[in-house]
């Protein structure tokens, strides 16, 4: 047990000095590494709020690290309670209003249908599942006061390109592009193990696939998606027991047209997990009857284009004039500084302070009215990662 830990009584004590009106939602942390870290850092800008009463991790080193990130950003806050077994934390769950799952990719699912049956918030990190079967048990406890951690949803550039949508007209193309650095590493290799990840398009891409569902307002039709892979590309000097992850790979897919539409959308990740140096990590581009936007991170600006009419373009046997076609561009790096959000960088270019601020007022809301309406339900990352597995069953074969 780590030295640190503190005696429950005087913990139970504390909160029940707290006014019930008034007091602050006593949380919990279950699993202490990259992610727990960073919802910790933006947890803690929430002091009068939220009350971080537990942090739970196997890993003592890990522990010890998201108590420091607790003390860099708030000297004033309490040491939790440190716990290094799930067991331990599950003594408690009626002392706890908020559970962060936090956990290695393969734990997600089991913990969520353990914990879920408690009267408490659960903000789970993606994917919410990484198997079928995980699935199908998960849709038992739909009605569960879930959020899933869809941090892309809320960074700046994003946010601007989502406000920007209904100047494109009907949305027909929508191609996202991640070129980066390969996995980093983590305790016990588990991220490059296929089957405690889902693979990397449910791992990597559900974040991709749900900004995808959430842009064009549609369902992707999961018979209609196409996917060529590659495997192994980065990992040649490491010695792997499994299979080696995707590292590359292009996804295609159509989306089932709604009513009012002539023309199905089409969508197309592009995914490269060997391109270091690329100019821009993420792009997102949508094209629609009326015009385009692209968003470029951590560029972290907005581009919208709108096609030129009949006046600004009267001989089409040429091309159109460069100066109607001329982009407007909304840079988004400080729009984070308009907000009264307790905010610093992140691993998200802010966007997971914009994710606790929305979840907290969620929270506020379903104290009011017993209605929950999270941004990113439990609904939206099953979703995520359906689209996932059936565009890595599509490529199975072929690798």
């Amino acid at each position: 047990m780590p030295p640190n830990q503190r005696d429950f009584h005087v913990l139970s004590s504390h909160i029940e000095d707290e006014d019930s009106s008034t007091r602050r939602y006593r949380c919990a942390v279950l699993g202490c590494g990259m992610m727990g870290q960073e919802h910790v850092s933006y947890m803690a800008g929430y002091a009068d709020r939220v009350s971080i009463d537990f942090l739970c991790d196997p890993h003592t080193d890990s522990l010890d690290k998201c108590v420091k990130v607790l003390r860099e950003f708030s000297s004033t806050v309490k040491t939790p309670m440190l716990l290094q077994d799930e067991e331990e934390l599950w003594q408690f769950a009626h002392s706890i209003d908020l559970l962060v799952i936090a956990t290695p990719n393969y734990h997600h699912a089991g913990q969520l249908l353990r914990w879920a049956n408690n009267d408490m918030t659960i903000l789970v990190e993606k994917p919410a599942a990484i198997s079928t079967a995980q699935i199908e048990a998960l849709n038992v406890h739909m009605n569960a006061r879930v959020w899933v951690a869809m941090e892309y949803r809320f960074m700046p550039a994003i946010r601007q390109l989502l406000e920007l949508r209904d100047m494109v007209g009907d949305i027909q193309m929508v191609t996202i592009r991640e070129n980066r650095f390969p996995f980093l590493h983590k305790i016990g290799a588990w991220n490059r193990d296929p089957q405690k990840t889902g693979d990397t398009l449910v791992e990597k891409c559900c974040h991709f696939f749900d900004l995808m569902r959430l842009i064009t307002g549609q369902e992707v039709d999961l018979d209609k998606i196409r996917t060529m892979a590659q495997r192994g590309i980065n990992y040649e000097h490491e010695t792997l027991t499994t299979d080696p992850i995707i590292d590359a790979a292009y996804v295609m897919m159509k989306f089932r047209k709604g009513s009012e539409q002539r023309v199905a959308a089409m969508g197309c990740l592009e995914l490269c997990m060997y391109a270091d140096g690329s100019r821009h990590q993420e792009e997102i581009v949508v094209t629609g009857t009326k015009g385009r936007l692209e968003a470029y991170l951590p560029e972290n600006k907005v581009y919208a284009f709108v096609r030129p009419n009949q006046d600004q373009w009267k001989d089409r046997s040429v091309p159109p004039p460069r100066n109607v076609v001329q982009p407007t561009i909304f840079d988004c790096n400080k729009m984070m500084d308009d907000q009264i959000i307790p905010s610093h960088g992140g691993y998200h270019y802010g966007s997971t302070a914009v994710e606790w601020y929305r979840l907290l007022n969620a929270m506020d809301s379903y104290k009011v009215t017993g209605e929950w309406e999270p941004a990113v339900s439990l609904t939206d990352g099953i979703r995520a990662v359906e689209i996932g597995l059936t565009a890595t069953a599509e490529i199975v074969n072929d690798l």
